[in-house]
């Protein structure tokens, strides 16, 4: 029998009210492995209240105490990495999931340290006052995480939300839900007051949109697709309520000619088929300068006919997202794409029980084509060309799409890199391989989404900004 959870909520494991559960299925075996809640109305009701309730005295303690509790959340994730992954792993079918557990845990240790750095500014309003800033928590925050990085995802919102004195009420995807549960449990363990940090499950338009109308939410973080965030913002927009919006991407490498080709190649092939293309900043356009356009595709496709699946290359998550993307094979081929290699499921022995798919590359395709517009989130690469030196082709290319979450620029040419960095449409750029991590805000531009996570912007995220000014003659 696979293993039954209940909600976390006020600092213990609470069945959902209605006593119903739903089946969490391994994309790897389509076996069940768990059984969640299917939370309703009163479920999320319970944990806002419980949030509503132990809010004010979580925002009351010094910066330093919340840094602690989060330290030591952090550290007992650390601990607890192999019981996370493991549960990451029966849900998502990921091949290597601690690493992203380690990194989930590194969102409680950043914030647990730069939330004791945040400061307001003074105004200099002339003699007879002293006028000040200060961030303050905006109280109840509701966070709902989809399917493909569930710890991931959930500890990038509800790290800094907790940080600066809001509690949390987290929503994760049905699909995925168990390790966000787990993380719940832990949290409290850690000193992490009774209520302050509660997780529901269910479907989205129950518990989801429950947790969005829910009178004593006051602030609202929503990752997910496009159409669903719509659906959230228009409905936190009734209750004139902020929201921080990540969602799709079709991000471009955008690599010239001059540029490190070995190393160009190896990172397109990383980005698109990490998670099995199953992240919304995977960069899978490739916008290549022509006369470096066969050497560029043949060493990704090289690099990526060595991810096999069901050992290097994991399963895509979801039944509905397998389909999905074996209907984009047909697309691109009715498209007129040249495909260079995969396009295939695979059902070979033990991989016809699960998800597989190979990674795929496409040539020749058109930039108003649906492979090159659409988020596919699949292991799909598609490669448009552009003639050597024009940048502005290069540009209007990458900027051609409705999304605008992140890019990368493969140049020796400094000045060139600044230029088309400065010009893309995207709420990160890298050049030449340019880190990015936990310290560096994430967030898109145009459908990407509104608002930005990571770094110490993340802190402003999850604040309001209040003025104090106080006369000082009398």
């Amino acid at each position: 029998m696979p293993d039954r959870h209940d909600h976390w909520i006020a600092g213990k494991s609470t069945a959902p009210v209605a006593g119903d559960y739903l089946p969490s299925t391994s994309p790897t075996t389509g076996e069940i492995v768990a059984e969640v809640p299917r939370g309703t109305a009163p479920d999320v009701d319970a944990a806002a209240r419980s949030a509503r309730d132990s809010q004010r005295a979580w925002a009351a303690r010094t910066p330093a105490e919340r840094a602690g509790v989060l330290l030591a959340i952090a550290a007992s994730m650390r601990a607890a990495v192999t019981e996370l992954a493991d549960l990451e792993a029966a849900e998502t079918g990921k091949i290597a999931p601690r690493y992203e557990i380690e990194a989930a845990a590194e969102y409680f240790s950043y914030y647990g340290a730069v939330v004791r750095a945040l400061a307001g500014e003074s105004l200099d309003l002339g003699p007879g006052s002293v006028a000040f800033t200060r961030r303050q928590p905006y109280g109840v925050v509701g966070v709902i995480t989809p399917w493909n990085g569930p710890l991931n995802q959930a500890c990038r919102d509800v790290a800094p939300a907790l940080a600066v004195g809001n509690a949390v009420v987290l929503k994760p995807s049905e699909f995925t839900s168990t390790s966000s549960l787990a993380l719940g449990r832990l949290a409290s363990e850690c000193g992490l007051p009774e209520g302050v940090l509660n997780v529901v499950t269910g479907l989205g338009p129950e518990a989801g949109a429950a947790l969005v109308d829910h009178e004593d939410v006051r602030k609202i973080a929503f990752t997910g697709s496009v159409a669903t965030g719509r659906a959230v913002a228009a409905a936190a927009a009734r209750r004139i309520v902020p929201v921080t919006l990540e969602l799709g991407g079709k991000s471009p490498s955008v690599v010239f000619a001059d540029a490190d080709l070995d190393r160009a190649a190896r990172a397109v092939a990383q980005s698109f088929t990490a998670n099995t293309g199953q992240v919304c900043a995977a960069n899978t356009r490739l916008i290549v300068e022509r006369s470096a356009h066969d050497e560029v595709v043949r060493r990704v496709a090289e690099i990526v006919r060595g991810l096999e699946p069901g050992t290097r290359l994991g399963p895509l998550i979801t039944e509905p997202q397998f389909a999905k993307v074996k209907e984009y094979f047909g697309i691109a081929e009715a498209e007129g794409a040249t495909l260079v290699t995969g396009g295939q499921v695979r059902a070979d022995g033990d991989l016809a029980r699960g998800y597989f798919v190979e990674p795929t590359v496409y040539t020749d395709v058109r930039p108003e084509t649906r492979i090159a517009q659409e988020e596919i989130f699949g292991p799909v690469l598609s490669v448009l060309a552009f003639d050597d030196g024009d940048e502005e082709a290069a540009v209007a290319l990458a900027n051609g799409v409705e999304f605008g979450l992140v890019a990368s620029v493969w140049t020796r040419d400094g000045g060139r890199a600044l230029r088309v960095a400065e010009r893309l449409e995207a709420g990160q750029v890298a050049v030449n391989g340019g880190a990015l991590g936990v310290e560096t805000p994430f967030g898109g531009f145009k459908q990407s989404g509104i608002g930005r996570v990571k770094g110490v912007e993340a802190l402003h995220t999850y604040t309001q900004l209040k003025t104090i000014s106080i006369g000082t003659t009398f």
